[in-house]
């Protein structure tokens, strides 16, 4: 009689924990560690659960990460796992009710972006031994619903442990989507709090240890052959590059390859620093923000080679910016869906391994009339960055584009920079000089306001060498400063730049153009015609970040920020520094390069600047075209 599995007597929570702690990646022949630390905010759904397992298990088993807000948990979490290329991730485990709900708008990001975290909030009972518990919902449509179902939609993979062993498969298929490159996102396991207490009898098995292949997928022949046979035909080629350069660490594959073909390079938000600012063949950002330069290209392109991009209405100008009448794309990507989009010809693969192919058959290159234009181009762009940079007194107050100008002297290659909402990330596609392939980090996929601090923690706390800036306005400071306790507590020496704005300004020019007037936008008393169109609010954010623990430096005139950058680099604590900045129309450069983005117009409005402002939106919306 063959002797009984070996089995090992653990609670639910014990027994996920475990079996977390025995999860590895491999990619390149290195190995990582797929969840290196476990976030948690404890409520009466998981303090004794996942609570007592993490303390069963001790911090040099599960380490411990202690936060303030979780969607700040989950924020922290996905970029940690986009500084560490998706090979390594965190947990982020909540209570059940509000604390699961705010795992929502982190959780969108998080898949949004293709990022991988995992995210384990406690739920109701699985037995329902009395209803309502505390904090549950009652829907009277169905039994089996709770709260937790709102991260159905924004989750990659979702499931609802209900019984003890049901954990093992769930387990087990939420770390192949987590370590899935064409399918990852934030994963859910929902957690019934009884059921996170109840004991099994789990197979030694489940806790063995386990090494999930991160595998580059070679892109079909075919579609290679193809590829290349429309290079070669091609006159005025393109390449446009997005994050998954970044995700397949194809950045070098990417420069060799437009070096030799002598293709130009623009790229997406989330592609800016495949090639450093200074390569030969980049010409900047493309689209609503990008650089006249890769405008100008992308409207003449004949072909459109585009290597890891969601083409999302910003980058093709709302489908208005590439008019060439027989342009056509060809898309390197590992996702499917991505692949297929602009009537393209689909290569889905890997970048790197595709770019290397490319590389391999194409021995076409660009002729030198082509490449002198779009070199011509770049140079003059740098010109018109260098001025927008340029301080002419430095006793004045900056504007947010001389902030970036005075911040380009500072750093070097090692400065990390982290930005999401406003209209700084505008301000940073065209202007930023990146030195590095990950220096620049800007979340534009769901551009979320409120990321950027908890992200500088996750991207430090995932290389704590280098210099970690998190750039916020106003506005989105005070949606999410909370985690600022988190770096004071775990003495990460992020640097935060509050740009005070006084209101929402980005959205504030936005309505400018289409008719509402900068309704709504600023900082200010209402007024005794209802309106908030008052005295200045009295806010003093500096205070603010002084009060939650960070060291704080404030700055009045260029020269006092160029001092309090050069100090806040060098510092080894938590700094802060604040700037009033002055508004102006600093960045906008020839207008040949401007490039639409689809807001919709009243269609009927009695104040002139909105009748305005349909008139113009009419006139965009007549240049759209399928790309079929």
């Amino acid at each position: 009689m063959p002797p009984a599995p070996r089995t090992r007597h653990l609670t639910t929570a014990q027994a996920l924990l475990t079996f977390l702690t025995h999860q590895h990646t491999e990619h390149d022949g290195h190995r990582h560690r797929l969840i290196a630390a476990t976030w948690a905010i404890f409520g009466h759904g998981n303090v004794a659960g996942l609570g007592q397992a993490l303390t069963e298990l001790g911090p040099d088993r599960m380490p411990f990460l202690q936060g303030r807000n979780e969607q700040a948990m989950v924020h922290a979490a996905s970029a940690y796992a986009r500084h560490r290329r998706r090979l390594s991730t965190h947990a982020v485990t909540t209570s059940i009710g509000p604390g699961a709900t705010n795992l929502v708008t982190g959780a969108a990001q998080a898949t949004i972006n293709r990022l991988p975290v995992l995210l384990l909030p406690g739920d109701t009972f699985a037995a329902r031994p009395a209803e309502p518990v505390l904090q549950q919902l009652e829907a009277p449509y169905a039994g089996d619903v709770s709260v937790n179902d709102c991260l159905r939609p924004v989750s990659a993979y979702f499931d609802r442990i209900t019984r003890p062993e049901a954990l093992i498969p769930a387990a087990l298929t939420a770390m192949r989507v987590l370590t899935d490159p064409a399918a990852t996102g934030a994963v859910t396991l929902c957690l019934p709090q009884d059921v996170q207490a109840e004991a099994y009898d789990w197979p030694e098995e489940f806790f063995r240890d386990r090494v999930w292949q991160v595998r580059a997928q070679e892109p079909d022949a075919e579609a290679l052959e193809e590829a290349v046979r429309q290079l070669r035909a091609a006159r005025r080629p393109l390449i446009v590059v997005g994050g998954g350069v970044r995700h397949a660490h194809a950045q070098d594959a990417l420069g060799r390859f437009a070096r030799r073909t002598g293709i130009p390079v623009a790229a997406t938000q989330a592609g800016k620093g495949a090639l450093p600012y200074d390569h030969p063949c980049d010409v900047g950002g493309i689209g609503h923000t990008g650089t006249a330069t890769a405008n100008r290209l992308a409207r003449t392109a004949d072909l459109v080679l585009g290597v890891g991009t969601r083409w999302t209405d910003f980058t093709t100008a709302s489908r208005t910016l590439f008019e060439h009448p027989g342009v056509r794309f060809v898309n390197l990507n590992v996702t499917g869906s991505d692949a297929h989009k602009l009537g393209a010809l689909a290569v889905v693969g890997d970048a790197r391994k595709g770019l290397q192919a490319l590389a391999d058959a194409f021995n076409g290159r660009t002729d030198e009339a082509y490449r002198a234009e779009y070199r011509a181009g770049k140079t003059e762009w740098e010109a018109h960055v260098s001025a927008v940079y340029a301080a002419r007194d430095d006793k004045a107050a900056p504007t947010q584009a001389q902030v970036l100008g005075v911040l380009d002297t500072v750093v070097d290659e090692q400065d990390i920079l982290i930005n999401a909402a406003g209209s700084l990330p505008g301000d940073l596609h065209q202007l930023w000089r990146t030195r590095s392939p990950d220096q620049y980090h800007v979340e534009y996929g769901y551009s979320c306001m409120g990321y950027e601090i908890p992200a500088a923690v996750g991207v430090q706390l995932a290389d704590p060498g280098r210099p970690v800036w998190a750039l916020v306005g106003d506005g989105t400071y005070l949606m999410n400063p909370t985690e600022i306790v988190t770096a004071v507590q775990e003495r990460l020496p992020i640097k935060v730049v509050i740009l005070d704005n006084r209101g929402y300004a980005s959205i504030g020019g936005l309505s400018e153009t289409v008719g509402a007037e900068r309704f709504g936008t600023d900082y200010r008393f209402r007024a005794v015609d209802g309106t908030y169109t008052g005295e200045p609010l009295p806010l003093d954010l500096a205070a603010n970040a002084a009060s939650l623990g960070m060291r704080t430096l404030r700055a009045h005139t260029i020269a006092d920020l160029r001092e309090a950058l050069v100090d806040a680099r060098a510092s080894t604590v938590p700094t802060c520094v604040y700037v009033r900045t002055e508004t102006g129309d600093t960045v906008s450069g020839p207008s040949e390069g401007a490039a639409w983005w689809d807001v919709p117009v009243a269609e009927t409005a009695t104040r002139p600047s909105a009748t305005s402002a349909r008139a113009q939106y009419d006139r965009h919306v007549a240049a759209r075209r399928h790309h079929l």
